[in-house]
């Protein structure tokens, strides 16, 4: 089967590169999937996102927490450049939790309704990127 070559940055560092069969996003039109052959895409990420690269070959999918940023894809080549990324296996879940329980306080509150819709899109991608169950 045909392989994709993905990068996945962000301004801090190079999250992860290598080969995949499959890469999963969201968007700000819904999720997409890219595989090998896929037309040329140029997609906005979410704010909140997780992305899920499918490696094949019995190796375990890749997973991160993606906070804003493009996806961008030609040929079998696939570029997501994220303005905040975490993958899952890097996420301290203990603090995503902590900072999950502050987000839905300050929404609860009614506090910087914007900024802290923000924060809990964040929190709960964290999680789930870190294979937690969330709400």
């Amino acid at each position: 089967m045909a392989k994709l070559r993905v990068g996945v940055v962000s301004p801090e560092r190079e999250i992860w590169s290598g080969e995949a069969e499959m890469v999963i996003a969201k968007t700000v039109d819904g999720e997409i999937g890219i595989m090998p052959k896929h037309a040329p895409v140029l997609g906005v990420l979410v704010d909140g996102g997780v992305l899920t690269v499918k490696r094949g070959g019995g190796e375990p999918d890749l997973v991160a927490a993606v906070h804003g940023g493009f996806l961008s894809t030609t040929g079998d080549e696939v570029s997501i450049l994220a303005e905040v990324a975490e993958l899952g296996s890097e996420v301290d879940v203990a603090r995503a939790k902590n900072a999950l329980d502050r987000a839905q306080a300050s929404v609860e509150a009614n506090m910087e309704e914007s900024d802290a819709a923000a924060a809990l899109r964040r929190a709960k991608a964290r999680l789930r990127a870190a294979g937690e169950e969330v709400g």
